[in-house]
């Protein structure tokens, strides 16, 4: 055990956000903190790294043990660079490598006890050099920063000219090379695109620490963790498994307290009858039974019942009016900033009931699209032409359609006078906004809390072809499945931006993938478009190349994340983007089969524990037949089951050596 957190309790005011929280983490475990917002997850990462202090209960580290710590918000040294910050990490062995030329060039011009001393000097600062990784200190700290989607040409800006994401990404490397025995990570892929995230679940699985992670990634967690901190109503729960496997376990506790709370309820109501019943004959006997049966009933520990956000929270997105089957057209449509193309040629349509996911890194023109769409961008060429009946609600992830200085209510009212203090109040508290915090102002309020009066807005709106930009950034999980529920019940039509894998796998029903300066379409989910990816690329990229669609001249089309697209001729950079595309497609396949195994490994140690849980009825265990079936079952798949494990070891070796 490297870490252990005994009865930690934390209190703000009267709010007990922390009560008796109790846990411990072994020698390399990843293990995640889940809840809603303001669950007090963070808090609990700042108790642990020493920032806050517990009202009461403590946190023990193994001796010698090392810590660190990734937080939301990053305020880094403004003079360096990028490339210099991630540096300094590994200034003790540039010292030592220094150390290191000093002493060849110095043992050129010794001799005898002197040269003898100075050799021992050198052997022992060798392997202490060969032991921190000296020999691949540069390659390691490039890998880190273009893991994290930094191009080399980004390597030499200025700390004081990134956005708060940038020096998230570049904290969050930077403690990734200090290589601590326990990784704290609130939050490690906001500001992250897919192919970093996916980066980062690879550098995580393998990492030779421990990790503790807060984040509202689903698939992330599902990758990479195997133990569950749940905190709830300032209560915390210990789960083993993946995020899926603690899903899966929650729903079946909850559907056991409710039974239970349900059961007892009938019980109470049958008691009930009975003693009024009873008091209804009027005779001293009937009314001492009464009255005894009363006694019994007001001795009950009486269960409250479940209650969670799903509950109090209710999303309806539904249209007033229906459009038209065509929603959406648009035919060859370009966008540069200066030099930078984002786009060209693109051609795509989108009909009524579609949910369409656009996705594709960072800086790629994701958002620029939908601003375009909406007029608040223009297009350098092509055209956008909206359906019959078309009317656009927009959620914009910098939430700049709120109005800073108005309350929740004021923003409401004032968007739509037609509706009295009761209706605007019902919707407010239908996004969890209740009492008086109708009357907080927009800028008091937390990302996640200006998403959903965002999303109240957008509710009451008559839009039926919805713009989503990022919306399930700053949502917490709960918030998200809330989400996802409504959108499948919209009726209307869905373009929405999205790095959010679970999400889209949840909701979209088509996938844009903004690669290469254009965008590749994938009718399904993402399970879909990681199964297709590869063939459908292929054939959209050479589609383009047929009909000579390349960027325009003296335009790059080189800009941050993306890919050049081969032209019809085979030359050598075309052999390149080929083999590159070639290369990653292999990596996908790799991880999509080592994701399979992971699923089909999980389904069946459940289906053993299942087994094993039959074996143990009496029912089962005198049915021979019954007997013989399930131990013959079992038998099979503990065979499968070292079948699978040796595949994932050489997927996950093949996968971290790729």
């Amino acid at each position: 055990m490297i870490l252990s957190c005994s009865n930690i309790s934390k209190s703000f005011g009267e709010n007990d956000v922390l009560k008796h929280i109790s846990f411990h983490i072994e020698e390399h475990e990843k293990a995640a903190v889940v809840g809603i917002n303001g669950a007090g997850k963070s808090t609990l990462l700042k108790i642990i790294i020493g920032e806050l202090a517990p009202d009461s209960g403590s946190v023990s580290l193994a001796k010698g043990a090392s810590i660190g710590y990734l937080a939301q918000h990053q305020d880094l040294d403004a003079a360096s660079t990028i490339y210099d910050a991630l540096l300094e990490v590994k200034r003790p062995v540039i010292q030592m490598e220094e150390r290191l030329r000093a002493l060849e060039q110095s043992m050129k011009h010794l001799t005898g006890e002197a040269l003898e001393n100075a050799l021992g000097e050198y052997s022992r600062l060798d392997h202490q050099f060969e032991l921190a990784g000296g020999y691949a200190w540069k390659s390691e700290i490039t890998g880190v920063l273009k893991g994290l989607g930094f191009e080399e040409e980004e390597f030499s800006k200025n700390i004081k000219s990134l956005s708060g994401g940038q020096k998230t990404r570049v904290s969050l490397g930077k403690l990734l090379l200090t290589k601590p025995d326990i990784l704290l990570l609130d939050e490690p892929t906001n500001h992250l695109d897919m192919e970093s995230i996916s980066w980062l679940e690879t550098y995580l699985k393998g990492y030779a620490g421990s990790v503790i992670l807060v984040a509202h990634d689903r698939y992330f967690l599902d990758r990479v963790v195997t133990k569950v901190i749940e905190l709830d109503n300032g209560a915390g729960t210990v789960f083993s498994g993946n995020y899926t496997a603690y899903s899966e376990k929650k729903a079946m506790l909850r559907d056991a307290q409710i039974r239970a709370y349900l059961n007892q309820q009938q019980e109470i109501k049958h008691q009930e009858a009975v003693i009024a019943k009873l008091k209804s004959f009027n005779r001293e006997k009937s009314i001492r039974r009464a009255e005894s049966r009363e006694k019994m009933l007001e001795k009950i520990d009486r269960l409250e019942r479940p209650v969670e956000v799903n509950d109090a929270m209710d999303i309806r997105l539904e249209p007033d009016v229906v459009s038209g089957n065509d929603v959406l057209t648009v035919r060859d449509l370009s966008k540069a900033f200066g030099s930078h193309l984002l786009f060209s040629h693109v051609d795509f349509e989108i009909k009524r009931g579609e949910r369409v996911a656009i996705i594709g890194n960072n800086g790629t023109g994701k958002t620029t699209l939908l601003k375009i769409i909406n007029g608040i961008v223009p297009a350098d060429s092509g055209q956008i032409r909206l359906g019959s009946k078309v009317h656009i609600g927009y959620y914009d992830q910098e939430q700049q359609v709120l109005h800073p200085e108005k309350t929740l209510f004021a923003e409401i009212q004032d968007t739509y006078p037609a509706m009295n203090n009761t209706q605007i109040r019902n919707t407010l508290a239908s996004f969890l906004f209740t009492g008086d915090d109708v009357f907080k102002l927009i800028r008091d309020l937390s990302g996640g809390e200006r998403g959903r009066v965002s999303l109240a807005k957008l509710m009451l709106s008559d839009a039926n072809f919805l713009l989503l930009d990022e919306p399930t950034n700053h949502l917490d999980i709960t918030s998200k499945e809330i989400l996802e529920s409504a959108l499948n019940r919209y009726t209307g039509t869905v373009l929405y931006v999205s790095h959010d894998r679970y999400f889209i796998n949840r909701t979209a029903t088509r996938i844009l993938d903004l690669t290469g300066q254009s965008f590749v379409d994938y009718i399904g989910n993402y399970e879909y478009y990681l199964e297709k990816k590869e063939d459908v690329e292929t054939a959209h990229f050479a589609r383009l190349a047929r009909e000579g669609k390349t960027a325009p001249a003296g335009v790059s089309s080189n800009g941050p994340g993306s890919v050049p697209v081969a032209p019809s001729g085979e030359t050598s950079s075309a052999q390149d983007w080929k083999a590159q595309k070639e290369e990653q497609a292999r990596l996908r396949k790799l991880q999509n089969e080592l994701k399979k195994t992971e699923d089909e490994i999980h389904r069946l140690e459940m289906r053993d524990q299942e087994i094993d849980g039959l074996l143990s009825q009496e029912e089962v265990y005198t049915n021979v037949a019954q007997l013989m079936e399930l131990n013959q079952e079992k038998e099979t798949a503990a065979s499968r089951l070292e079948e699978l494990y040796q595949r994932w070891e050489e997927l996950s070796e093949e996968v971290e050596g790729s």
